[in-house]
C-alpha cells in the first residue's frame, strides 16, 4: 500500500493537480472560500499521502486572498478592456494637465514620468500624442488637481488625489462617497502629514496602521469604490 503511494506516477499526478487547482482558484470569483475547502482536504488527505503537506500550503496562501492589501490589489487592476479603457482615461487626463503646466514640453521630467507610466500601462501611442496636445489646447484650461483626505476604518489615513473641471462636484460626489460608508472628509493636512510625497510613486506612508480583517475588508471596499469615480486619479492609504 505504501508502495503505490511514493510511486512516482502518483506523486506527479498530484503536483499537476495541484497545480491545475491552484490556476482554477487564482482565476476564479471564489478563489477564498475555494481555496479553505481545499485547505480542509489536502490537510485531510495528507495523512495518507505524505507529500501532499508540501502542497497544501499553497492553498493555504490562497484562501488568505481576502486579506490581500491595496496595493495589491490595485497592481492588479487594468486585466480586461473596461479596467484599461478606465486606466488610459485617468493617465489621459493627468498627462494633459501636466503637458500645461510643462507647456507641452515631453522632456519635463514630471510630464515624462507619466508617459512612462502609460506607456507600461500599454496605453497606445497615439492616445498619448493626443493628451499632449490636449494639454496645450484651449480647452484644458478648466482641468484642475484637488487633493481630498479622509480618515477610514481602524484609523487609516487616506489620500484621494483627483483632476477635475469642477471642484464642487466631485468634492461632493466623493464625500457622498465616503458619506455612505460612515466617513467623512477630513480637514486639509490632517492626513498629510502621515505621507511622504514621491515623483515615482506619489504619497508614500511614513508609517502604516495595522488593520483588523474587519477593517480591512471595509477598507478595502471603499477604496474600491472611490478609485473608480472617473475623476479620481490615486487613493493612497498607510493601513498596513
Amino acid at each position: 500500500m505504501h508502495g503505490a503511494v511514493y510511486n512516482p506516477v502518483y506523486k506527479w499526478l498530484a503536483k499537476l493537480c495541484t497545480f491545475l487547482l491552484y490556476c482554477y482558484i487564482r482565476l476564479s470569483r471564489g478563489g477564498r472560500s475555494c481555496g479553505r475547502l481545499l485547505f480542509c482536504i489536502f490537510s485531510l488527505t495528507s495523512i495518507f499521502y505524505p507529500y501532499n503537506v508540501l502542497y497544501f500550503y499553497v492553498l493555504r496562501t490562497i484562501s488568505m486572498a481576502g486579506h490581500n492589501k491595496w496595493a495589491q490589489i490595485k497592481r492588479q487592476k487594468g486585466k480586461n478592456d473596461a479596467a484599461k479603457s478606465n486606466v488610459w482615461g485617468k493617465l489621459a487626463k493627468r498627462i494633459a494637465v501636466e503637458s500645461k503646466l510643462a507647456g507641452g514640453d515631453v522632456n519635463s521630467p514630471t510630464l515624462r514620468s507619466i508617459i512612462e507610466k502609460a506607456k507600461k500601462e500599454n496605453m497606445p501611442k497615439e492616445n498619448i500624442e493626443r493628451a499632449v496636445a490636449k494639454g496645450t489646447s484651449t480647452d484644458s484650461s478648466a482641468i484642475e488637481r484637488v487633493t481630498y483626505e479622509a480618515y477610514g476604518p481602524g484609523g487609516a489615513a487616506i489620500i484621494i488625489d483627483a483632476l477635475t473641471d469642477s471642484r464642487n462636484r466631485t468634492a461632493q460626489e466623493v464625500k457622498h462617497l465616503l458619506t455612505k460608508n460612515g466617513f467623512a472628509l477630513a480637514s486639509p493636512g490632517s492626513a498629510l502629514w502621515a505621507f511622504d510625497k514621491s515623483l515615482e510613486e506619489g504619497y508614500v506612508p511614513k508609517t502604516t496602521v495595522p488593520l483588523s480583517e474587519e477593517d480591512n475588508t471595509k477598507l478595502l471596499q471603499i477604496l474600491e469604490e472611490i478609485d473608480v469615480h472617473d475623476d479620481v486619479e490615486e487613493v493612497y492609504t498607510n493601513a498596513a
